[in-house]
């Protein structure tokens, strides 16, 4: 694929829900794992692993750790990108090597590996006409996740997303403008008006996305909402949930072997 091509499949990306029962062919899958071990990795480590999921038994094991998705159990495959020490940890054990890498730092490190592997692996599926969705319930259900997938210690589940012939197009989201994203040099911190202006077309678009949607319009008017900014802190991301998922991070990595 030339330039044009990896760039038209950056930019018509959206996230993919709802999918054709079509299972993805095997040598399909091979070349998006080969990308994925492509992506750059800290030290060409490659601190991470992946685990490929088509096993309905285990992807119904999976879908209260997902938060009941129902692409979860529609989806064919669905990846899990881990932070792995593990592998590495046993070989220099096995070549009398000091050991490192049981702290948080190396868990970062092992982690950024995972994120960049996945992002390579979505990129690379999307260009072979399938469809994705990342799924942040894979970090928030990181220790039931890690259970049910059999990750042995300094294995920790960052992040995933489902995978197959998408049965649905759906709109592509807004994104904010290029220019609050970027800073050249330096950061360059905005004023209050550039804050707004960077998000005055989200606030109209994704306000009337969630209008849109019987079941959030519902729990808007039942909540007293009044705006999108209110919607994430106070529907979808609240400080009690956050608590608690920092929590849920906290105790896998001490159960895993890594210390925080």
């Amino acid at each position: 694929m030339g330039a044009e091509g990896i760039l038209d499949a950056i930019n018509r990306h959206s996230s993919i829900r709802s999918y054709k029962k079509d299972p993805v062919p095997e040598d399909m899958l091979k070349r998006i794992l080969h990308a994925a071990s492509r992506a750059s990795s800290s030290g060409n480590m490659q601190a991470y692993s992946i685990i490929v999921t088509s096993d309905e038994k285990i992807k119904e094991d999976l879908f209260d750790s997902h938060f009941r998705q129902s692409m979860v159990l529609e989806a064919p495959l669905l990846l899990t990108f881990c932070a792995d020490f593990h592998r590495m940890r046993r070989w220099l054990k096995l070549r009398e090597a000091p050991d490192n890498f049981d702290n948080f730092m190396s868990f970062m490190i092992a982690s950024i590996d995972a994120i960049l592997a996945s992002q390579n692996a979505a990129l690379a599926a999307e260009a072979e006409g399938l469809g994705i969705c990342y799924m942040g319930t894979t970090l928030a259900s990181c220790d039931d996740i890690a259970k049910i997938l059999n990750c042995p210690e300094g294995v920790v589940p960052v992040v995933g997303f489902s995978m197959g012939y998408p049965d649905e197009k759906p709109e592509m989201r807004d994104r904010l403008p290029i220019e609050h994203l970027v800073h050249r040099e330096r950061y360059e911190k905005r004023t209050d008006q550039q804050i707004l202006e960077a998000y005055q077309d989200r606030e109209v678009e994704g306000w009337k996305r969630y209008l849109a949607n019987p079941q959030l319009k519902r729990r808007i008017e039942d909540s007293g909402v009044e705006n999108l900014a209110q919607v994430y802190t106070k529907l979808k991301y609240t400080r009690e949930s956050h608590e608690i998922y920092s929590d849920t991070i906290r105790r896998c990595l001490k159960r895993q072997g890594i210390q925080i």
